[in-house]
């Protein structure tokens, strides 16, 4: 007798996943509620605790982002997330005492730029970080010789400030002597330049930032044309935040911190920085040529502005690093069409 058992199968059971929604719903209700009471607290205030300014400012930096991102959708998924993070600014602080509301209301609109700025480095990192070469190194260190003298600094007596001058010229000299030479790009030159570039860009940026918040506000300026000269200067330096930030990393990832001070983690973590300052720059070596018309051209606008003063340095500064590259971009195109014919 051959006996056969029969296996009963039981109808699989599709397991339930985590269901987000019912916690997006609640947050999304909070939000709502917190958002209508701070337009409330907004209404009844005579202090001007959001201004213009700061609008300008997150428009240039989503205007920079949808360039690095390409599509809308990533961008305002972005500053979607941001804003529901920016809420945290409304959290007391642990020495708070006397809880102020419109404090929190104030620093709100940059706690969301700072969420937004993460956001978008973290996920576009290698995007953000741009190719650096030999004429821009050149151009840069030109620029901060001429911070230094239009800046005075170059009559002090201040021991710290002479040495860190002769290091900076050190490092300018270095810069040039590659741009005029066709000396080899080595990884270790390459990094001395980067971190060099980087420093600069940092310094400078800095000296815009405090520059830019010193103007008054656009609301109290009396003419259209003063404001939106101040909104402008608030938008640009929304469109460079994203790599101001940026660059602050690659300084500030140099500096050993609590958690890693100079332990396993923190030389790992330096070579990867280090790598990445070298990759960025990049192999190939400019024209002698553009190297003297970079000179020629940038010295002529410092000199200029220096002894007739029309814009002050650092908008000098900007104006040159925005216009040269176009001018070298304008002049090749010009001479490869003429090579064609």
């Amino acid at each position: 007798m051959i006996t056969t058992e029969e296996k009963v199968k039981k109808p699989k059971t599709k397991s339930k996943g985590f269901d987000l929604m019912p916690y997006m719903i609640a947050v999304g209700g909070l939000s709502l509620i917190l958002l209508l009471y701070i337009s409330y607290r907004l209404y009844i205030t005579e202090r001007n605790l959001i201004p213009i300014s700061i609008f300008a400012l997150i428009a240039g930096a989503v205007f920079e982002t949808k360039r690095i991102m390409e599509k809308w959708g990533t961008v305002l998924s972005t500053a979607l997330f941001s804003f529901l993070l920016s809420f945290l600014a409304f959290l007391p602080g642990k020495r708070e005492h006397n809880y102020d509301f419109e404090k929190h209301i104030e620093i709100w609109p940059y706690v969301f730029l700072v969420f937004f700025l993460m956001l978008t480095i973290g996920f576009n990192k290698d995007k953000i970080i741009p190719k650096l070469t030999e004429g821009i190194t050149l151009l840069q260190s030109i620029a901060i010789i001429y911070w230094v003298v239009d800046f005075g600094l170059i009559k002090t007596h201040n021991l710290f400030l002479i040495i860190l001058m002769g290091v900076g010229l050190f490092f300018s000299i270095f810069s040039i002597f590659h741009a005029f030479t066709h000396t080899e790009l080595t990884p270790t030159s390459r990094l001395t330049l980067s971190v060099w570039s980087t420093i600069i860009f940092v310094l400078l940026a800095t000296e815009n930032i405090i520059r830019t918040f010193q103007n008054e506000q656009i609301e109290n300026t009396e003419d259209i044309s003063s404001g939106f000269y101040i909104g402008l200067q608030y938008f640009l330096l929304g469109v460079s935040s994203v790599y101001i930030v940026q660059n602050y990393f690659m300084i500030l990832g140099f500096l050993p911190s609590k958690e890693r001070f100079f332990n396993k983690q923190y030389y790992k973590e330096l070579k990867e920085l280090k790598n990445d300052h070298i990759k960025r720059y990049s192999m190939q070596q400019i024209d002698i040529l553009h190297s003297l018309y970079c000179i020629v051209f940038t010295g002529g606008i410092f000199s200029l502005n220096f002894y007739y003063k029309v814009v002050p340095k650092h908008i000098a500064i900007w104006i040159v690093f925005v216009t040269f590259p176009f001018i070298v971009y304008v002049y090749q195109f010009l001479t490869k069409r003429n090579e064609r014919e």
